[in-house]
């Protein structure tokens, strides 16, 4: 009985990983295809293996200088959002005062919020401060949604922190900033991945507003990859090419912060 429950598991354990992974198959198989094959023939493995897809990517600078903004972007994205939500996911967790679950509600929210809400604001002031196709235009605007992620997962993580380390580095007496940044910030640095990584994720996928506060100087290869379409039709085989780096830091960020998503996981905060 206990060896075909456990036969059950891992043919439905298979089934699901092939099923997962079909679509990113399929996706690398296509990139080493030209557009012909692509269009005229159904094969699991490319007839004709080439590799000019990838050269047109790495050469043609309307493709490589996409993937260069978003990381700019993402990068001062994500560092913002963690040195701004620190400092307030402490003082939810460490202090209370006069309507701080409303706060904490609110910022919820704000994470809810479809980015089409704020596009049309974000639209008329970046035009009006001039910030209109710059990297810091797209960080700020992910701000809204990645800040309020940041704070409600390392709140969590901090509530994990006994108040008496606090107490016992002030009798010491470390400064704040001392006792934050040598005692504290190490205790939760599984936290920290966990939010820098999901304020990642959601600037390098979110399509929307950095489609439509980016032009030329700071346009992300996620609107790159929607204006692939020529007079001689879709250009299947360098879209699939380019899906395919997408995924690549990703999952060099998944696996740097494995660990600590699992731990995030085992607290409830992911």
């Amino acid at each position: 009985m206990h060896d075909s429950k456990f036969k059950a598991r891992w043919l439905f354990l298979i089934a699901y990983l092939a099923f997962a992974l079909l679509p990113i198959y399929w996706m690398v198989n296509m990139s080493f295809k030209t557009n012909g094959e692509i269009l005229s023939s159904f094969s699991l493995w490319p007839e004709t293996f080439t590799w000019d897809n990838y050269k047109t990517i790495f050469t043609d600078p309307s493709w490589y200088s996409g993937y260069i903004n978003s990381l700019i972007y993402v990068g001062i994205n994500t560092l913002i959002s963690l040195t701004v939500a620190l400092p307030a996911a402490y003082a939810f967790s460490r202090y209370r005062f006069l309507g701080d679950k409303h706060v904490f509600f609110w910022l919820l929210t704000n994470r809810m919020t479809p980015p089409a809400v704020f596009l049309l604001p974000f639209f008329q002031l970046y035009t009006t401060l001039g910030l209109m196709d710059t990297h810091i235009a797209v960080a700020l605007a992910h701000l809204l949604f990645n800040v309020p992620l940041a704070v409600w997962i390392l709140e969590g993580f901090m509530c994990g922190v006994p108040r008496e380390i606090d107490e016992t580095a002030y009798i010491d007496g470390y400064s704040f900033p001392r006792f934050f940044f040598t005692i504290f910030l190490p205790l939760i640095k599984a936290g920290v991945g966990v939010a820098a990584f999901f304020c990642f994720m959601f600037s390098w996928v979110e399509l929307l507003l950095a489609r439509t506060l980016t032009s030329v100087n700071a346009k992300p290869i996620v609107a790159t990859m929607t204006r692939t379409v020529s007079a001689s039709g879709m250009d299947w085989a360098t879209l699939a090419a380019a899906g395919v780096l997408t995924i690549v830091p990703g999952a060099i960020v998944i696996w740097f912060v494995r660990h600590y998503i699992a731990k995030g996981f085992a607290m409830g905060r992911v």
